[in-house]
């Protein structure tokens, strides 16, 4: 009673900061007000296509440069990653001033430049230009349907034609919506990093603020000996997009092409939060429903199965063997069959121990950081607008649970032996084991990359504050976690352990076939989801439904503990003690059906994919995934499986 007087207090201080905190943004979100005829410039990011998936720099083809040279725009870890380069360009709007402009007439076009054009033309590479955060999005019309892009074409080919035409001429529509400036508190940390816009600065916040960015591309062919009398930003008439191709800019050696462009500022009704909304509408939301829905089917049908085992099964069992005197019991001890025959050596330490509590310290390393990334995104901390602040979030908080892997494996480790010794290399092992096969193929296809010479290579300097976090950071917070596991209480076994191993009978079909067969049931569960998931990666497509993957996540946590615990007694009930590996597998074979569902995508679905070095990468990328995902559903389905059995024979007294 005495904590009464203390909780009114603070929720009348809780109210009074309502009353003063009228709204609140989440990080990422910081907003800009414009005033009329504000000089704002549009940043270019790497060229993309999702004919080949290798980025290159916007300034690796002849377009024109800003006044005071390219520079590029600070970028965080993840952007860096995933091959983003933003550099600023020439492109200027003024606020609500409608005008067309001329840019640069570039030099005649030599050899190279045609034929790279030309390339990167007929590969379907796209211009990605960003005005004030926000992606530039095209409609198009197909079958009276609109479809919104972001990015542009670098040029187009015509049908039945060899000819390429490159896009020089973009008109601009810029959505602004009036902000007054009504004492809203805005908290975030955008590109230009943390600010507040607080009640004093109401004036100075009032304005007109961007919240839609489209274009139209078009090809314009130009007299040459006109436009390189003019200087850039200079006034020029409008222009309407040709639809003769003999008025376009065609793409050939010793043509001149000018660049051009013309902007128009609409009023919004759209307001800043909402800004997104547009990039992010959620096509199909029926089909993720469908997936949630096959998921509760399965995940009810084998929850119906463990029940069974549970509760009819074994509790039948150890409640008749209960029952029975002493040598009754002794009796029945020669009568056993099934999983009480194995009593003596289900905990017997199984082949390479020491990989798999190294598997087990990644798994529950990988696992903690999905679960936890995804729900953070779920509640909008991952804004689209903070690119690569997922990746990096991901890789932060791979980092840091290196403590939780360290102590889980440590743990394991202790049990299975019975003593500590040795647990410094298990950590050094679980600290370099996911990390060194990712190192691996990701400097394998780096390789490529700079071949390739493609922005979406990995920098030299990268490559060493990549190490330096790793031997840094994951590596000595292993090891701590390693140390407390030390400490840390070890599990008891509830049975001793025979010295001698029991003979395990012959068998009418390998237990590997059901452990591959168990591995279908997690993958029905998550596919419809992957295949949104690969389309975002691959495609170009945002993806934003982590509510749905995060409820996609849990659902499959539950089946591969489901799932495992099923296989894991069938193991046993024929007599099978070896049930570590299985236990481990039977979840973590969704992985290869992950896999082959990647192939299939491949295939199918990435058809306009062109060229071997594009089809490795995919490989690549999708060999780390697989790899991930086994050993994160292959943890979930040890551990449950782990207690399953200490819970079945802890209940057992066989001396």
């Amino acid at each position: 009673m005495g904590n009464i007087p203390g909780i009114c207090w603070g929720f009348q201080l809780l109210i009074l900061f309502v009353h003063h905190c009228y709204g609140f943004y989440l990080p990422g979100s910081y907003m800009h007000t414009y005033s009329t005829k504000d000089a704002i410039y549009a940043k270019v990011n790497s060229l993309t296509s999702i004919e080949t998936e290798l980025p290159f720099s916007y300034y690796s083809l002849p377009y024109c440069k800003p006044m005071g040279g390219i520079k590029k725009s600070a970028e965080n870890l993840g952007e860096l990653l995933m091959g983003d380069q933003i550099d600023n360009s020439p492109y200027r709007f003024r606020m609500n001033v409608n005008e067309s402009l001329y840019l640069c007439t570039t030099s005649p076009l030599n050899e190279r430049e045609v034929k790279l054009l030309k390339q990167r033309t007929r590969d379907l590479y796209q211009v990605n230009m960003i005005l004030d955060n926000l992606p530039v999005m095209r409609i198009t019309k197909q079958n009276g349907v609109n479809i919104q892009w972001t990015g542009f074409p670098i040029g187009y080919t015509p049908p039945n034609s060899n000819d390429d035409y490159i896009i020089n001429h973009l008109k601009f529509k810029v959505l602004v919506h009036e902000y007054e400036g009504s004492g809203v508190q805005i908290i975030g940390t955008g590109e230009e990093g943390m600010g507040v816009i607080s009640e004093a600065d109401k004036t100075k916040a009032s304005g007109f603020e961007i919240v839609g960015f489209e274009v139209i591309p078009c090809s314009v062919k130009y007299d040459p000996e006109v436009m390189t009398k003019l200087h850039m930003y200079d006034n020029i008439s409008s222009v309407n997009c040709p639809l003769e191709l003999d008025k376009s800019q065609i793409i050939r050696e010793q043509e001149r092409i000018s660049f051009t462009y013309e902007v128009e500022f609409v009023k919004s009704d759209i307001r800043w939060p909402s800004r997104w909304d547009a990039y992010l509408k959620m096509e199909g939301s029926r089909v993720h429903w469908f997936s949630i829905l096959n998921s509760l089917m399965v995940i009810t049908f084998l929850a119906g199965i463990v029940f069974v085992i549970l509760l009819r099964t074994v509790r039948r069992d150890l409640t008749r063997y209960e029952e029975l005197d002493k040598e009754a019991q002794a009796q029945m001890n020669e009568e056993l069959s099934g999983w009480k025959l194995v009593v003596g050596d289900v905990f017997r330490e199984p082949n390479h121990s020491k990989l798999l509590c190294v598997m087990i310290g990644d798994g529950v390393q990988i696992m903690g950081m999905a679960l936890v990334t995804i729900v953070f995104a779920a509640l909008g901390f991952m804004s689209p607008a903070s690119r690569g602040m997922l990746l990096t979030g991901m890789i932060i908080l791979y980092l840091f649970l290196g403590i939780a892997a360290g102590y889980v494996a440590v743990c394991l480790w202790r049990t299975l032996k019975g003593t500590a010794e040795g647990w410094r290399s298990l950590s050094w092992s679980v600290a370099c084991f996911f990390p060194g096969i990712v190192f691996v193929i990701l400097t394998a296809l780096n390789f490529i990359l700079w071949g390739s010479k493609s922005t979406g290579a990995i920098p030299i300097s990268l490559y060493f504050i990549l190490l330096s976090l790793w031997f840094c950071i994951s590596v000595p917070l292993t090891l701590l976690g390693g140390y407390f596991g030390t400490r840390a209480e070890p599990i008891q076994y509830p049975v001793r352990t025979n010295q001698i191993p029991r003979e395990i009978p012959a068998r009418k079909y390998p237990s590997w076939l059901l452990v591959l067969g168990a591995g279908t049931l997690p993958f029905g569960t998550l596919f419809i989801e992957l295949f949104f998931i690969l389309s975002s990666i691959w495609l170009g497509r945002f993806y934003y439904v982590f509510g749905f993957l995060l409820i996609v996540l849990l659902l499959l946590i539950i089946v591969c503990a489901e799932v495992s615990v099923v296989l894991t007694y069938m193991h046993l009930c024929v007599e099978d003690w070896r049930w570590w590996w299985n236990a481990f597998f039977a979840s973590g074979s969704v992985s290869l059906y992950v896999f082959l569902y990647s192939i299939n995508y491949l295939v199918f679905d990435l058809q306009s994919l062109s060229g071997p070095v594009s089809a490795v990468l995919y490989l690549g990328y999708s060999m780390i995934m697989a790899v991930a995902i086994m050993l994160a559903t292959g943890t979930i389905g040890f551990i449950t499986s782990f207690y399953f059995v200490h819970y079945l024979f802890s209940s057992v007294k066989i001396d």
